[in-house]
């Protein structure tokens, strides 16, 4: 008899059953009178078949009518337990989503970028304290000093995106180095006094990546492919290079804001903003991240908790970036749940891509999606909603 962990009984007392998993690789289920195409890349083992099948009916029928193609991930304890893939990563060519698949996931990368942070710190290569001048003396001074530890946490005062956003998410403009694309916002004055709010801004990771660069002695996008993506086996995450060949990169989506129609994306380039909102990955790669971030190891305690500490404001207040009281640490939201297990998350969407990873760092559940259409300018995605229930212990 298969002892089960707490975990699985609580999984198996919660929810009716699904017909289990079938051993095929790829199956299909009725979804508003269409088919559900999906292939399963990771087999969950039996005590967990009962919450997958209950998650990939609720994609199914829920969100997969209005998407092209998706991925899931889910790992407990460090394993992943389950992954699956559905519809298409080129809807007009019928290619599958794959579990190799890489997709635009947006914020998701200022989290990875937080990595960087993090190992420049433990090799006191980095002061977060310090005027951003001493690693980009080439940015201009403010009004206020501005810190790398302001850039991180969100309360530095840098701009993020225009009001109306377009002109500068669609941009095709190609900068060739980091320090190059601090043109796009070097010239304006601080939004408000550093360290007194909360103000997001994804141009402050693009001014925080060039202080790492200084700091590190190393491009910016190869330190995170030697440092973080290769040592974590992070296989299927890169820069999202519009001039390069990738044949496991989707085909990016739009979707209009009025009709909801989804349509083949515009090429856009990313290299203003690749700390912040410029690499792909797929579900697999960001459990793995999510992993990683369980215990120390890859990063030291400390670093841990650097990342996952709420910034403060000059109250001395942790700094809350939605209605919920959620604070911000180094590229991840801090939270806890109803029953006060302390949460850690980040979503992303841009041009052609959505995703969100969930790291329960109590119940050492990760989950993570990514689907290949921006749905932050159209319905947002409930998926994350809807999919930690099903796998809460």
């Amino acid at each position: 008899m298969i002892k089960r962990s707490r975990v699985a009984v609580a999984i198996a007392a919660s929810f009716f059953w699904y017909p289990s998993l079938s051993s095929q690789p790829a199956r299909n289920a009725a979804s508003h009178g269409t088919k559900c195409v999906s292939t399963t890349f990771v087999q969950p083992p039996p005590q967990y078949a009962v919450a997958a099948a209950k998650a990939y009916s609720l994609v199914c029928t829920r969100f997969l009518p209005d998407l092209p193609g998706l991925q899931v991930a889910v790992a407990v304890n460090g394993r992943l337990i389950w992954s699956e893939g559905f519809g298409y990563a080129d809807r007009e060519r019928g290619e599958p989503m794959a579990r190799t698949t890489m997709i635009q996931i947006g914020s998701i990368s200022k989290t990875l970028t937080g990595d960087a942070v993090a190992l420049l710190v433990e090799a006191h290569k980095l002061d977060l304290d310090v005027p951003i001048q001493r690693y980009v003396p080439s940015f201009p001074e403010k009004r206020w000093p501005i810190t790398a530890r302001e850039l991180a946490g969100h309360k530095s005062g840098i701009r993020h995106y225009h009001r109306d956003g377009h002109a500068e998410n669609y941009t095709t403009t190609h900068y060739p180095t980091v320090l190059s694309s601090l043109v796009m916002f070097a010239a304006d004055s601080l939004e408000f006094e550093p360290g007194t709010r909360f103000g997001y801004s994804t141009y402050g990771y693009t001014l925080l990546s060039a202080a790492l660069e200084s700091a590190s002695g190393e491009d910016f996008l190869t330190f995170m492919s030697n440092r973080v993506f290769r040592p974590l086996g992070m296989l299927h995450t890169a820069p999202d290079e519009i001039d390069s060949v990738m044949i496991d990169r989707a085909q990016k989506y739009d979707r209009d804001e009025t009709t909801f129609r989804i349509y083949p994306a515009p090429r856009v380039d990313n290299s203003y903003k690749w700390a912040g909102g410029g690499f792909l990955s797929s579900a697999e790669d960001l459990v793995q991240f999510g992993n990683a971030h369980l215990a120390p190891g890859h990063l030291q305690s400390a670093s841990l908790d650097l990342l996952f500490t709420p910034v403060q404001i000059h109250d001395g207040k942790p700094a809350s970036v939605n209605r919920a009281g959620s604070g911000y640490g180094v590229g991840w939201v801090i939270g806890r749940d109803a029953r006060g297990r302390r949460i850690v998350r980040n979503d992303g969407g841009a041009i052609g891509g959505t995703a969100e990873l969930f790291v329960d760092r109590d119940t050492k559940v990760v989950i993570a999606y990514c689907t290949n259409v921006n749905t932050v300018g159209g319905r947002p995605l409930r998926l994350m909603a809807v999919m930690t229930p099903i796998f809460d212990p």
